[in-house]
């Protein structure tokens, strides 16, 4: 069973994947905002921030506690958040599917599709 620090580790890697990204694109496609990742079948929340340099202030806390609405938001279960930061699974299929969720206003989706 995927834990939460496998979780924790899975946004690690995202956040190097982006700085993996030339950073002129970054610069074009990243505007800093706020992110929460719901780990359904954990029961938890992931807060951060996006930033031109990855995922900053990552944060977890149990699903019920109260926080700030991020301005974007997944929800995936922790085996699909592992499989999508080891490449083993297509984020655009995964939303497709069914399997993860994102809430963001259209521009963000039309910034982000271009760094996914």
């Amino acid at each position: 069973m995927t834990s939460v620090e496998d979780c924790r580790r899975a946004i690690d890697r995202v956040s190097e994947r982006i700085m993996e990204v030339d950073e002129a694109d970054r610069r074009k496609h990243i505007v800093d905002r706020t992110v929460s990742v719901t780990v359904s079948d954990l029961d938890t929340v992931f807060d951060m921030r996006l930033t031109r340099d990855g995922l900053r202030d990552v944060s977890s806390r149990a699903a019920s506690a109260p926080a700030e609405r991020a301005q974007v938001r997944i929800t995936s279960t922790a085996d699909d958040l592992v499989a999508l930061a080891e490449d083993r699974l297509d984020f655009a299929k995964a939303m497709l599917s069914g399997r993860v969720k994102l809430e963001a206003s259209f521009s963000d989706l039309m910034r982000m599709r271009k760094l996914l």
